[in-house]
C-alpha cells in the first residue's frame, strides 16, 4: 500500500513506466506527492490519521483556516551518487500535501497532533456539542 500518492498523472506512480525515467528525473519533476489518510469522526472530535514513515515533525506543516485543514511536508531521501536501475519505483520523495474539508467547525487552539511508529494522529475537538433542548410552549 503507497503512502503516497503522485499527483499531477493520470496514472498511479506503480503504473507509471520508469524504463526511461531517471531517479534525477523524478526527483526534478514540479510533482507533488497526496498525502494518503483516514479521516472519521466521534462524538466530541475529528480524527485523521496517516502513515508517514520517514517524515520527521519539523518537516510537517499543520494548519486550519475556517474549514480546511492543510497537512504539508517533505519527505527527504538520503542522497546516493549511483546509479540504479530500477524495475519497481513506489516510494515518493519530496513535497506533499493533503486538503481536507472539516464538516464542522472545530476548536483550532485545541487541535493535537502526535507521530507514533510512524503513524500521524491529529485529533481536533468539534467546537458545537449537538445540544438538544425541549422548548415549551404557552398559551398566550
Amino acid at each position: 500500500m503507497a503512502i503516497f500518492r503522485r499527483r499531477k498523472n493520470k496514472n498511479s506512480l506503480s503504473e507509471k513506466n520508469i524504463e526511461n525515467d531517471s531517479e534525477e528525473q523524478w526527483l526534478e519533476d514540479d510533482n507533488e506527492g497526496e498525502l494518503t489518510i483516514d479521516a472519521y469522526e466521534t462524538e466530541k472530535e475529528f480524527v485523521i490519521e496517516s502513515t508517514i514513515a520517514g517524515v520527521e515533525s519539523k518537516d510537517l506543516d499543520i494548519s486550519i483556516e475556517d474549514d480546511m485543514l492543510t497537512i504539508r511536508g517533505k519527505r527527504e531521501r538520503v542522497q546516493n551518487t549511483e546509479k540504479r536501475n530500477y524495475f519497481q519505483k513506489e516510494c515518493f520523495w519530496g513535497n506533499f500535501s493533503k486538503k481536507i474539508i472539516l464538516p464542522e467547525k472545530v476548536k483550532i487552539a485545541q487541535a493535537k497532533a502526535v507521530i507514533k511508529n510512524g503513524v500521524l494522529i491529529l485529533r481536533i475537538p468539534k467546537a458545537n456539542q449537538k445540544i438538544t433542548k425541549k422548548i415549551e410552549i404557552t398559551d398566550k
